[in-house]
């Protein structure tokens, strides 16, 4: 190879913006590996050695670790997959610093405990709850309490609710199969509850009996267009503490007060057993 193509450690320095001793600490983990050697046995770099190198401040700057970047550099990781991994790491850093700055607020308003309360057990709620518990992030994400920067006394009350709720270990073990049972298909596939509201919460209205013919069609129809797997859940979704979390949720987030589906669906589980 060309001599003059090479680089020494410190010629790498300065065309990298890095310290002899950080490039050096990178060579010697073989995040960058010497080209050659000079005469005296000082270690020499090819010209790639200056991309990767300026890559891996980047990403260092970015905040990965450095497992994460040989991967990419590696290519056993695309740099797509990297970032948006990154992206959501980030997400629940935002999350975790609203949590502080609301405990904060609510020390600062007197409500010492509930603010300690909420310094204490949210990684538990973002970490364990919805990271454990939830593996698809669309449903992570729809189920995320994200409190406001000046959370009011109710949104505060009704995140230390959240977070007890979540602790029930019954609940979490139905929250978790209610996840398992969801199977992405192609199309989607509507929300169960959703589609039983809007089947059967006519029928309950008009006091049509879940024992009659009427209510048999409904469970026909539904049953064609959701699968063999309804009643399972149905009962599971059926728990009026998935219908608690919501509403705090509702409460947390400010969104509206989420409709109260647990009529229909009552309705539609006696409607499915006659049938």
């Amino acid at each position: 190879m060309n001599g003059d193509a090479l680089h020494s450690i410190g010629d790498l320095a300065r065309r990298t913006g890095l310290t002899v001793k950080t490039v050096r600490f990178y060579s010697d983990r073989g995040i960058v590996s010497p080209a050659d050697r000079s005469p005296t046995g000082h270690r020499r770099y090819g010209p790639d050695a200056v991309a990767r190198l300026h890559l891996v401040r980047t990403l260092r700057e970015l905040g990965l670790d450095l497992a994460t970047i040989r991967r990419v550099l590696d290519r056993e990781a695309t740099l797509a997959e990297v970032a948006a991994a990154h992206a959501e790491a980030l997400a629940a850093q935002i999350r975790l610093l609203g949590l502080h700055r609301a405990a904060l607020l609510a020390m600062a308003g007197g409500a010492e405990s509930e603010g300690m309360d909420l310094v204490r057990e949210r990684r538990q709620l973002i970490d364990d709850f919805l990271h454990a518990v939830l593996d698809d992030p669309g449903i992570r994400r729809s189920l995320t309490p994200e409190l406001p920067p000046n959370p009011t006394a109710d949104q505060l009350r009704a995140w230390s609710e959240l977070v007890e709720l979540i602790q029930d270990g019954d609940f979490r073990d139905s929250m978790r199969r209610l996840a398992d049972q969801h199977v992405p298909t192609t199309p989607p596939r509507r929300d169960v509850v959703a589609l039983v509201r809007d089947r059967a919460g006519s029928a309950v209205a008009a006091g049509i009996p879940p024992e009659s013919a009427e209510a048999g069609r409904i469970v026909t129809a539904v049953t064609a267009e959701h699968g063999p797997d309804l009643l399972a859940r149905l009962e599971t979704a059926n728990d009026p503490r998935r219908d608690r979390y919501l509403r705090l949720l509702a409460v947390i987030n400010g969104w509206a007060a989420p409709e109260d589906v647990a009529p229909a669906v009552d309705w539609f589980i006696r409607a499915l057993r006659t049938a």
